[in-house]
């Protein structure tokens, strides 16, 4: 296209109020604010002069691509996506279970029936209702924290990297924090527990190797300026070969020794003793308390299932102390948090009742036979679409994902797909921009559904996306 064409079609753009005094434009007007109906006519007009100045071809750019009637879908779904919640529920067909990007853990229907309970008109957040007077937000989960924990004292804050800079804040600010090497985790988003430190004003003390750490590493280590022993979960990662590691019970023998506070940040906050359902061994919040450890933090939304929060528990002088600690209200949770969180822990009063109540628990133990009809019911609904070249139901390995269990693969079905046309690639993305998002995964030349962690409720809507997708891609 010649700069003389260009020019010609640049000035058949209409102006932003000869399109806002359209006829046509009346019931997006009725419909939208006035600033996003302006905000939509730029946004549109902006793109249509790049393609002029972009594209070669003058043909592309005729009379009617001005007209009212041709941008006004345009508008209307750059008007729609405006006020669309960016925030939106996916369907989680990768097999990662606790999926950090995706929102970790989902809520079970107990946890979710409280939150709309409680959010939706006033509640005893800070209300002593036994008392008439102001109460504490932790009491509606401290007494099942302490029951099920078995600890003196906890409390809860909004997450995990929270919990541990309030704890060792209180207990270590501008002293020395003793840990292992090895244990010096970066977690998700970058985060790694020597920052986390730094900004709760300790001093960290490495002691050890990346492989190998001895209580008498520790020991040397210790000096008057010395205020806790450290011990942190590995989260996402394990060193195997040739290792050593100091156990936490031997840690709170070594801080009894020189009266030292010993804190286990388990990160992962199991409940439930997962290898008696066929899983790798995971430390369990009431393992670390009984074996005398002074303060254990963990998170809310990984094993343990609920909403994000950080769980503080322990010993009742050292959790007092860091309730009283100015930075605990920075970083303290609000009360839909806390419904979620106090009906997730009441299904735990009855192990039964928590593996069948909690997503994520039944996911993890979900027998795999069930996975196996599940495949072939999401096989059977794509094959009646028929939008596939190959619909094949495949053993396959799901991951625990959150940090929890860093080597455990749980034997899995899923449904394998390869489109007629386009590419796996497209059909990957075109699963994203649907109404209902589906997060799937790409593997061996084909796309991977597994139905691990994909519920009951969603296989038909995934079938019904498959198709749709493949439509898509196949244009």
């Amino acid at each position: 296209m010649s700069d003389k064409e260009r020019g010609a079609s640049l000035r058949k753009i209409p102006k932003v109020d000869e399109l806002l005094a359209a006829k046509e434009m009346q019931d997006l007007l009725r419909s939208y604010p006035h600033e996003v109906v302006v905000e939509g006519i730029r946004r549109v007009l902006d793109r249509l002069r790049q393609e002029i100045l972009t594209v070669a071809k003058p043909a592309e750019f005729s009379e009617e691509r001005f007209t009212v009637a041709t941008l006004l879908p345009l508008l209307t779904q750059e008007m729609a996506g405006q006020v669309a919640p960016r925030l939106k529920q996916v369907i989680n067909a990768t097999g990662v279970i606790i999926h950090t990007n995706l929102g970790r853990s989902p809520l079970s229907e107990r946890a979710l029936q409280e939150v709309m309970a409680i959010a939706r008109g006033y509640s005893n957040l800070e209300y002593d209702l036994a008392q008439g007077e102001r109460g504490s937000r932790y009491a509606h989960v401290e007494a099942l924290l302490l029951r099920l924990a078995r600890a003196e004292g906890g409390l809860v804050v909004n997450n995990n990297a929270g919990a541990v800079l309030a704890a060792i804040n209180t207990i270590a600010a501008g002293k020395e924090v003793i840990c292992s090497r090895g244990e010096l985790v970066e977690i998700g988003g970058a985060f790694r527990i020597p920052d986390v430190m730094a900004k709760s004003n300790a001093v960290l003390k490495e002691v050890g190797t990346t492989n190998r750490t001895r209580l008498k590493d520790y020991e040397a280590a210790i000096s008057d300026k010395t205020a806790l022993l450290l011990k942190v979960h590995t989260s996402n990662f394990k060193v195997v070969g040739f290792t050593e590691e100091v156990s936490l019970a031997e840690l709170v023998g070594l801080g009894k020794k020189h009266a030292l506070p010993v804190m286990d940040d388990l990160g992962s906050g199991c409940l439930l003793d997962l290898s008696a359902y066929g899983l790798a061994k995971e430390p369990t919040v009431q393992e670390a308390v009984q074996t005398g450890t002074d303060v254990v933090t963990f998170s809310g939304d990984k094993l343990l299932g609920g909403p994000q929060a950080g769980v503080i528990v322990g010993k009742k002088e050292l959790i007092d102390r860091i309730k009283a600690n100015p930075i605990t209200r920075a970083l303290r949770i609000d009360k839909l948090t806390l419904a979620a969180l106090e009906a997730t822990l009441i299904a735990y009063l009855s192990e039964g009742e928590a593996i069948k109540e909690i997503p994520t628990l039944r996911m993890l133990t979900i027998p795999i036979a069930t996975l196996r009809k599940q495949a072939e019911r999401l096989q059977h609904l794509l094959q009646q679409e028929k939008a596939a070249v190959a619909v094949e139901v495949i053993q396959e390995t799901s991951q625990v994902g959150g940090g929890a269990l860093p080597l455990q693969g749980l034997p899995t079905w899923a449904v394998a797909v390869k489109p007629a046309h386009g590419s796996l690639q497209a059909l990957e993305a075109a699963l994203r921009q649907l109404d209902s998002p589906i997060i799937a995964r790409i593997a061996n030349d084909r796309l991977i559904l597994d139905v691990r962690t994909i519920q009951d409720e969603e296989v038909p809507i995934v079938a019904r996306g498959v198709a749709q997708a493949l439509k898509k891609v196949a244009v």
